[in-house]
């Protein structure tokens, strides 16, 4: 199953559309149980996820691939490199470290980063490596600059920019394996305007069109937004994070029904500040 869980609500509150707050770790062994039971085989963590690595290692991790994410550079090459042989440590293994920031690749340390983190995979202490982008951080250029094995980008029914200009089928021909990130855009699909952040008050109509024309395909919301995302060939992991085992069970259901049948390019947003959350 392309379908991969995305962790960070098990080690903080998380997301505009989280009204559950951190997970508590009981639920948490329900999820992963349940997650491996259906097929679901990588789990999405990062070291600045609060206490998540943590939450995670008190669980059986065997039957998942584990993909952690580097922190800040500001704390110099040496303290990162460090912090993720501890996640190495803290969850029996790294099956694919993402450096967190693709930012940390602007400034004169870049090049001797992506150094160090082949070392890294070279001494095995992960199986992998490659970078967490957002759309203007251009990971199509990253992923031609460093020759990662895996991108990390947002990627949703509403937001389509990555497909449209190019970018997933560049990365496709260099042999990247593509994780989407975003898949219901923190939830934006499924909120009524009336829970909408003040910035996004606008786009209620809009939403309210695209719910519209869902419904019309015979299908919901959560439907859509999983048949798009993991439909598309050039989509290898399709991440999505829960706060209570109901929600996983929601979304397996989901993600087992065919995609509408859609026009799917009608139904994609443009504005940047919609499609940007850090600005919402």
């Amino acid at each position: 199953m392309k379908l991969g869980l995305g962790t960070v609500q098990f080690g903080q509150a998380y997301g505009v559309s989280n009204a559950r707050g951190r997970v508590p770790a009981a639920e948490v062994t329900a999820i992963l149980k349940r997650a491996a039971a259906s097929d679901v085989r990588v789990l999405d963590t990062a070291a600045n996820y609060g206490e998540a690595e943590n939450v995670l290692a008190t669980n059986d991790l065997k039957p998942f691939r584990i993909v952690t994410k580097t922190i800040g550079l500001k704390k110099g090459i040496d303290t990162v490199i460090a912090r993720a042989r501890q996640s190495a440590k803290i969850l029996g293994k790294i099956d694919l470290l993402l450096v967190h920031a693709a930012s940390d690749f602007l400034g004169p340390g870049g090049e001797d980063f992506w150094t160090a983190l082949r070392v890294l995979k070279d001494e095995g202490v992960t199986r992998s490596i490659g970078i967490s982008a957002y759309v203007t951080e251009d990971p199509a250029a990253l992923a031609a600059r460093f020759r990662p094995d895996a991108m990390q980008i947002p990627f949703s029914l509403l937001d389509q920019r990555l497909l449209a200009d190019g970018s997933l089928a560049r990365m496709k021909q260099l042999g990247v394996e593509i994780h989407a990130r975003s898949l219901f855009l923190q939830g934006l699909l499924f909120l009524p305007a009336d829970r909408l952040p003040e910035k996004l008050k606008h786009i209620a109509p809009r939403l309210d069109a695209i719910r519209a024309q869902i419904a019309k395909a015979g299908s919901t919301p959560l439907a859509a937004a999983l048949g798009f995302a993991l439909s598309r060939p050039e989509i290898d992991v399709g991440l999505v994070g829960v706060t209570a085992l109901d929600e996983l069970e929601e979304i397996l259901k989901a993600a087992q029904q065919p995609p509408p049948d859609l026009d799917w390019t009608a139904l994609a947003l443009t504005d940047e500040t919609v499609l940007t959350p850090s600005l919402w």
